[in-house]
């Protein structure tokens, strides 16, 4: 799953892509799966994955998530894909 996030505090704006890595981080922080997100994403859900991208990206962020929480002055998806896996085309026999 990918997110593709307009993230905008005080002193910049930038949009970030997270990664499977990142939706992992999400996944062990809050004990749920990333199925879940399809039932609904929380502002704390889409500053955690902001956050974490951020962190794998090489933008700085502050190191203590709630003061990168009250940094935000707007977050929002800007793009989203889901992954998705190749299945074999169908053959003669199949």
């Amino acid at each position: 799953m990918k997110l593709t996030l307009k993230v905008e505090t005080a002193e910049s704006a930038y949009t970030v892509t997270t990664s499977l890595f990142n939706v992992i981080e999400w996944e062990r922080r809050t004990k749920r799966k990333a199925s879940d997100l399809a039932a609904g994403v929380g502002y704390e859900d889409l500053a955690f994955l902001a956050y974490a991208a951020s962190k794998s990206n090489n933008i700085t962020v502050n190191v203590v998530f709630d003061e990168f929480i009250k940094s935000l002055v707007n977050l929002e998806v800007v793009e989203s894909e889901a992954e998705s896996f190749t299945e074999a085309a169908p053959t003669e026999g199949n």
